[in-house]
C-alpha cells in the first residue's frame, strides 16, 4: 500500500482552495476493513509511545482539531485515542469565552491549558476560533482578526521552542455530508442532544467559513506547527489519516523511558 500522507499537509505559504480539494477521498483503500485494521495498529503504537512520552517527562504533544459543525471532531477523539492512558492526556473543548476570559487577551485561556511536559493535549476547536467565528460573525473588526495570524504563529513558535510538538487537523467535509449528519442527529434520540439550532444558522455562512479556513490554513501552516487537510466524509478514512499522522509524529519524537527513577512530582 502506498499513500503519501504528506500530500495532505498544507505547505507553508501555499494558496488553499478548499472547493478544489476532495472531501470523500479514501486514499489507498477500497473499503473500511483494511483502514480499520491499520487504524487499530496506530492506536496501539500511539498508546505505547504516549506511555514513553509521559515517563520521559521532557516534551509535550499538542493536537488541534478544527472543522465545520458535524465534521467529526468528537468522533475523532473517541475513535483515535482509544487505549490512551487518561493520566497522560487531556481533551479541551473551546466554547464561547466566559466573562473572565473576555477580560484577558484572547490567547490567555489557551495558554493555560497547553500540555505540560510529558503530556498530550487535544484541542477540540482551539485558538483558531478567533480568526474563524469572530471573523465570520463580525465580532471584531478586520484590523483585529487580520493581525491575529501573526500572534498565533508566534504563540505556536513559543510552544515549539519550549518543547511542544504541534500538529493540526482540518476535518474537511462537504456541505451535503454536513446536512446529512445534522439531520441524523435530530432523528437519533441518542444523539439529539448534540443538535444546536445555531448549526443551521451557521450553514448560511458556509462560504464565509470556508474562506476564513482557507486563510487560517494558508497563513498558519508552518514547519513547527503544520496543518493537515483531512478528507472527512468517510469517518473511517478520517480516523486512519489522523491516527497515521499522530503515530508518525510520536515515532519521530522517539520518547525514551528514563534509565533511573523519576524524582519530580509527575511520578
Amino acid at each position: 500500500m502506498h499513500f503519501d500522507i504528506e500530500s495532505l499537509r498544507v505547505q507553508r505559504g501555499s494558496r488553499v482552495r478548499l472547493a478544489k480539494l476532495p472531501t470523500d477521498d479514501t486514499g489507498p483503500f477500497r473499503d473500511k476493513e483494511k483502514a480499520a485494521e491499520l487504524t487499530a495498529e496506530n492506536q496501539r503504537d500511539i498508546a505505547k509511545l504516549q506511555q514513553r512520552l509521559y515517563a520521559e517527562g521532557k516534551r509535550a504533544l499538542l493536537i488541534v482539531l478544527q472543522g465545520m459543525d458535524a465534521s467529526g471532531k468528537d468522533g475523532t477523539v473517541r475513535s483515535v485515542f482509544t487505549g490512551i492512558n487518561p493520566q497522560g492526556c487531556s481533551v479541551v473543548s473551546f466554547k464561547a469565552p466566559s466573562s473572565n476570559e473576555l477580560a484577558h487577551d484572547y490567547l490567555w485561556r489557551v495558554h493555560s491549558v497547553v500540555p505540560a511536559r510529558g503530556m498530550i493535549a487535544i484541542f477540540n476547536r482551539s485558538h483558531y476560533e478567533s480568526v474563524l467565528v469572530e471573523r465570520v460573525r463580525g465580532l471584531v473588526p478586520p484590523a483585529v482578526w487580520k493581525r491575529r495570524y501573526r500572534h498565533i504563529n508566534e504563540f505556536e513558535r513559543l510552544l515549539a521552542d519550549e518543547g511542544t510538538t504541534i500538529v493540526k487537523f482540518f476535518l474537511h467535509i462537504s456541505r451535503e455530508e454536513q446536512g446529512r449528519r445534522l439531520k441524523a442527529r435530530l432523528e437519533d434520540p441518542e444523539r439529539r442532544w448534540k443538535y444546536d439550532p445555531r448549526d443551521l444558522r451557521d450553514r448560511r455562512y458556509w462560504n464565509e467559513y470556508q474562506a476564513a479556513y482557507e486563510d487560517a490554513l494558508a497563513r498558519c501552516s508552518t514547519d513547527y506547527a503544520p496543518w493537515y487537510i483531512v478528507p472527512a466524509d468517510h469517518k473511517w478514512f478520517r480516523n486512519w489519516v489522523v491516527s497515521e499522522v499522530i503515530a508518525r509524529t510520536l515515532r519521530r519524537m522517539d520518547p525514551r523511558i528514563p534509565d533511573s527513577p523519576r524524582t519530580d512530582s509527575q511520578g
